[in-house]
């Protein structure tokens, strides 16, 4: 490799190490864990009460000290199973052959209002 090429590589390596710190530094944490079953919203649950929610019998999640996992499900593959316990703003946990889905949100706006254009 030329020098070029080698200076180059590291400050491609750099920027992403340090946008890989910043993500990680810069997560929000979550308050609520939306679930959404064949695109219609299940239900909504706080992450600070302790809880096991039954989707229709096909899945379960269980909220425990923050975080939301799947801990139950009917499909073949169980791969919702092996993710792992989601807590912060945007992370997801979904099972494709139930279509479930499991965001964490922030609180929610009870007016429904997300921003305000001027």
């Amino acid at each position: 490799m030329k020098r070029n090429d080698l200076i180059l590589a590291g400050v491609l390596v750099a920027i992403a190490l340090v946008s890989g710190i910043l993500l990680f530094l810069l997560r929000k944490p979550g308050n609520i864990v939306v679930i959404t079953v064949d695109g219609q919203e299940f239900g909504e649950y706080p992450l600070d009460e302790d809880r096991v929610v039954d989707i229709n019998g096909t899945n379960v999640i269980q909220i425990k000290d923050g975080e939301a996992k799947m801990i139950h499900a009917d499909c073949p593959d169980k791969l919702c199973m092996d993710q792992k316990a989601i807590s912060s703003s945007q992370e997801s946990i979904i099972c494709l052959p139930n279509r479930v889905v499991a965001v964490i949100e922030g609180e929610r706006d009870p007016d429904g209002i997300d921003a305000v254009a001027g």
